[in-house]
């Protein structure tokens, strides 16, 4: 049972150390890696350098303090490489890969469950290092740290899925899909939804502040069976939704509700689900005193509701296991010939920003590889106004401390029972730019920490209360590095998990070269999914100069404030690759103070002039309805249930508008 909200809560009695000082890093308990060593963290993702440090404490919701036995990763390939090579230099004893990457043949990138055997491999097989040029964790929890059902082996065929798709299909990835809604029936009363694949394999779903005593995993013959190609999750036809939809229909009206429960989806019975209200906006007839009748009402769809955990985990930690996997479902439900259009209205906050994370560069080329059949419209995002981007030029060679530097002061909240991440985004070329820390409560800051290096501050029993992993060059994106600084909960209900000072962290950045540099300062997303209860509370970024006032000309930057916090280059980390279509927000109808949504990207880009780092992406590609108006926020859709109307906000709902638009045009 849960704490109830009237229940006294009790304190942590967890202590920080006296003084601030670093300690190494230490040899990651799951990968083997003496993190501490000289290049041990170059090319790597810091994420997981960070999980390593605190023993995944970030991913257990309790006193549970064992490793995963599986991680969950994605994996870029060399450019010579492909996943059949992938497969033939491994084993399914340490690395399993789903055999649906065998369908989409040139792709070099796959998701993957891998033992601590395949680090091990990496560093002593010249063949197998070769062929993997980068890999970013996804969300070890769950059914993600479990092995898959009928792994890739060396030389075994693609699974080939019965009942293909043909002609144009609109796709959906996102939580909460109410299949059997009337906006999604044809017009015998059919699911128009052909093939369903929830990811979840139990619930309740495991993410902190959620965490359940015991998790009963899904029964197959009410949630369908594991798809054999994804090789986790549990699937439904269109017949088999069709057959339970009979058999729930009673005087010719079917109990949605008993529906669900039978298919153990009982989320789908709360009155808002953000998927449904999405795949409406995508897909359905409308509503009464606005119906449509176009292309996308009449389609059939294929539909892939995201795990729980993946949900509630805003960080994003399992979008790029969970959405590839996706991608590569929906595409092996259709046949070669049709043409595909995909929703996903989900994102986060960090990232580069420049189209080479490992997902956004797997979405370009799986678009490439299709020559065109495949469309991917995403959402701008929605944190214009909440300060998690900070962009400036750091001078040559700081002689002096107050020269050359610029501070910034991150207000990570009380209560929050999730751990908080800052990322440093620096250009190539940057070669001695200083990072130093100040945690809140501390009068001294923790000795500066130079590129290609990585520390710990723990508390005084030896957790980690926050880690700063600045590798010369990331895993998580391209071009220049990644700097993370990562701090523990601020808040726990449990006496044995770290918890973090709250307040203040003042993070100076102090550039020591003869030539200037630039930087992006991006904290990553850590808000509360809609009806979930996780204990998340969004960190942000503070600063006197920057403009709250609330005032008509507040709402966007003004190139002359010298303020280092930007509401430009606030962006969907998941919308910033070459060929998916970005959709920011506008207002159906305008008012003074302009047509835009107050917390999308706009275009024009109102701090254009703004030095950048290259191939940042700021604007997006197009815009779509998001907002009625300046007073009603939001579009009404569909409620979970038929005939329920609700409304919800955000470049998630003008995502799918433009979706549909690209359909119609087929």
């Amino acid at each position: 049972m849960g704490v109830s909200a009237a229940a006294p809560r009790r304190a942590n009695t967890r202590t920080a150390p006296v003084g601030p000082q670093w300690q190494p890093l230490p040899t990651g308990p799951f990968t083997g890696i003496d993190w501490s060593a000289p290049g041990a963290i170059n090319n790597e993702d810091p994420y997981l350098v960070w999980a390593e440090a605190n023993r995944f404490a970030g991913y257990h919701g309790g006193p549970d303090h064992s490793l995963p036995t599986w991680l969950p990763i994605v994996i870029e390939l060399s450019a010579d490489a492909d996943i059949p090579a992938l497969v033939a230099a491994s084993s399914i004893r340490w690395l399993q890969v789903p055999r649906v990457y065998l369908n989409v043949q040139g792709l070099r990138f796959c998701s993957a469950h891998v033992k601590p055997r395949f680090f091990d491999k990496l560093r002593s097989d010249a063949h197998l290092r070769g062929l993997v040029k980068r890999f970013e964790l996804g969300l070890p929890v769950d059914h993600h740290t479990r092995p898959l059902l009928d792994p890739c082996t060396p030389g075994c065929p693609p699974v080939h899925a019965p009942g293909l798709l043909h002609g144009p299909v609109l796709g959906l990835i996102d939580g909460g899909l109410a299949f059997a809604n009337q906006q999604f029936l044809n017009r015998h009363g059919r699911a128009r939804v052909k093939h369903f694949w929830r990811q979840d394999q139990s619930e309740p779903c495991i993410w902190p502040g959620n965490r359940p005593h015991v998790c009963e995993p899904l029964n197959p013959a009410r949630a369908g069976p594991t798809p054999p190609d994804m090789g986790y999750g549990h699937e439904l036809s269109g017949a088999a939704i069709d057959a339970a939809m009979a058999a729930y229909t009673h005087g010719g009206q079917l109990d949605e509700a008993a529906l669900y429960e039978q298919l153990q989806l009982r989320d789908l019975s709360r009155p808002v689900n953000h998927g449904t209200h999405v795949m409406g906006l995508a897909s359905g007839k409308g509503l009464p005193l606005h119906p449509l009748d176009d292309a996308a009402s009449q389609c059939d769809l294929v539909a892939v509701q995201l795990d729980w955990s993946n949900v509630v985990d805003t960080s994003g930690g399992a979008m790029n296991v969970s959405v590839l996997d996706g991608l590569l479902y929906i595409l092996a439900r259709c046949s070669p010939g049709a043409q595909v259009v995909v929703n996903i209205s989900w994102g986060t906050l960090a990232g580069p920003h420049d189209g080479t994370s490992v997902l956004e560069a797997a979405m370009d080329q799986l678009i490439e590889l299709l020559g065109g059949r495949l469309q991917i419209a995403v959402p701008a995002g929605n944190a214009y106004q909440s300060r998690t981007h900070a962009n400036a030029q750091l001078p040559a060679r700081a002689i002096k401390p107050e020269t050359g530097a610029v501070a910034l002061h991150w207000r990570v909240q009380p209560d929050d029972r999730t751990e908080s991440y800052l990322e440093i985004w620096l250009p190539e070329g940057a070669k001695d730019v200083r990072l130093k820390i100040t945690p809140p409560g501390q009068s001294e800051a923790l000795p500066a920490l130079r590129m290609g290096q990585g520390r710990v501050w723990l508390d005084a029993q030896g957790a980690p209360l926050c880690g700063l992993i600045y590798p010369k060059h990331s895993a998580i994106g391209s071009h220049g590095t990644c700097a993370l600084l990562a701090v523990a909960p601020t808040f726990s209900r449990d006496a044995s998990v770290a918890t973090t000072p709250c307040g203040v962290w003042k993070v100076e950045l102090s550039n020591h070269d003869g030539q200037a540099t630039l930087f992006d300062a991006y904290i990553e997303r850590d808000d509360v999914a809609l009806g979930q209860n996780t204990g998340a509370r969004q960190s942000y970024l503070e600063d006197p100069r920057y403009d709250t006032s609330g005032n008509i000309e507040s709402f966007v930057d003004q190139p002359g404030n010298p303020t280092p916090i930007r509401r430009s280059g606030t962006f969907n980390s998941l919308s910033t690759g070459q060929y998916p279509v970005s959709v920011g927000g506008v207002r159906v109808a305008a008012s003074p103070g302009g047509h835009f949504a107050l917390y999308s990207p706009r275009k024009p880009d109102p701090d254009a002039g703004r030095p950048q780092r290259p191939r940042v992406k700021k604007v997006p590609e197009t815009l779509q309805a998001s907002d009625d108006n300046p007073a009603l926020w939001g579009l009404l859709g569909p409620g979970s249930l038929s005939g329920s109307a609700v409304r919800l906000a955000g470049t998630s709902s003008a995502a799918p508008l433009q979706a549909r638009k690209i359909f119609n045009a087929l």
